[in-house]
């Protein structure tokens, strides 16, 4: 009889447990983590195709999607300087299947007086490029250099037009900070990368803020060429062309495109996603393609690093403003 009740409690004791382990948050969580990914990561250019931040997708994509065994479909979501991409990423579930193009672009938008999101809301995984920020003009029109173009503006005030990505945008800085110096420009938006650059050819403006990789097919078709270029030194690859240091012109807001994840997604997915954009950049193929693009060979950095830089990058974007 005894040996009967104790069989009977083990019994209800294995079904009790039967019922609760399978909801336990820690077995969940390690499901979980185990399947990650289980579907394809939705990849969100917050820029139209052919840009800058598109070529960073789907130039990292492929080598990103070898180490993750899912396609990273990339899709465009433009406007808003961003901003609506960075809605849709916002709006996704934070389980790690939707992820962003995050560009110096849209980080610029936090250092303004009214933000439209914040920084907690995103979480790093790495930063893919770093590149210098250029003026270019059309190859056959009426600017030969710097000089040429400055004195044109200064003896027509807010007439010549430079075209930018949008309001608040890094190119939208500088063009206040020349006119601030005495050279006022007028900065058109363009949120479609590739109308931005024919506007130059077109002559819709006069000039195009741009970095020189996103624009190589042009510079090496013989369709336009860079007037300055707003680092502290001269470009390796066009040493004719001033740099703003030496102008006394002291800004430099170079482009940077990040990996970018909503907050609260589990660290291990983070860290799933991280490594794979990291050997992603150092993928050969990847490389090539930096170095056409002009990227620094400084480029990537890993997700503390990412922050790191963003942070820093909105304290300077702030000073620059108040400036």
């Amino acid at each position: 009889m005894k040996n009967w009740k104790r069989i009977f409690k083990m019994a209800v004791l294995v079904s009790v447990l039967s019922l609760i382990l399978p909801v336990c948050p820690g077995g969940a969580k390690n499901a979980a983590a185990e399947k990650y990914p289980i579907k394809p990561i939705e990849f969100i250019v917050p820029w139209g195709p052919g840009g800058g931040a598109d070529q960073t997708a789907r130039s990292a994509a492929p080598y990103a999607e070898k180490v993750l065994g899912v396609s990273l479909p990339v899709i465009n979501v433009s406007g808003a300087t961003g901003v609506t991409g960075m809605n849709k990423l916002l709006a996704a579930p934070n389980d790690g299947h939707s992820i962003m193009v995050y560009t110096g672009d849209t980080v610029a938008l936090l250092a303004t007086p009214k933000p439209p999101y914040k920084i907690e809301e995103l979480a790093a995984i790495a930063r893919m490029i770093k590149a210098p920020s250029f003026l270019f003009v059309k190859n056959d029109g009426k600017y030969k250099n710097w000089d040429d173009f400055a004195k044109q503006a200064k003896a027509n005030p807010g007439k010549v037009k430079v075209g930018i990505t949008g309001q608040g945008s890094p190119d939208d800085m500088t063009v206040q900070f020349l006119t601030s110096k005495g050279i006022p420009l007028q900065g058109v938006p363009f949120p479609n990368p590739s109308e931005r650059y024919v506007s130059v050819i077109g002559g819709h403006v006069d000039a195009l803020y741009e970095q020189a990789g996103d624009v190589r097919q042009y510079i090496e078709g013989k369709q336009m060429f860079p007037i300055i270029v707003f680092d502290e030194k001269r470009f390796e690859a066009f040493k004719d062309v001033p740099c703003s240091k030496e102008l006394n012109l002291e800004i430099y807001l170079p482009q940077t495109r990040s990996i970018m994840v909503k907050a609260g997604t589990d660290p291990a997915k983070i860290k799933m996603l991280a490594d794979a954009f990291k050997q992603a950049f150092e993928n050969p193929n990847y490389q090539k393609w930096l170095e056409r693009q002009y990227g620094a060979k400084d480029s990537y950095l890993g997700p503390e690093d990412t922050l790191k830089s963003m942070l820093q990058d909105i304290v300077e974007m702030k000073a620059l403003l108040n400036k």
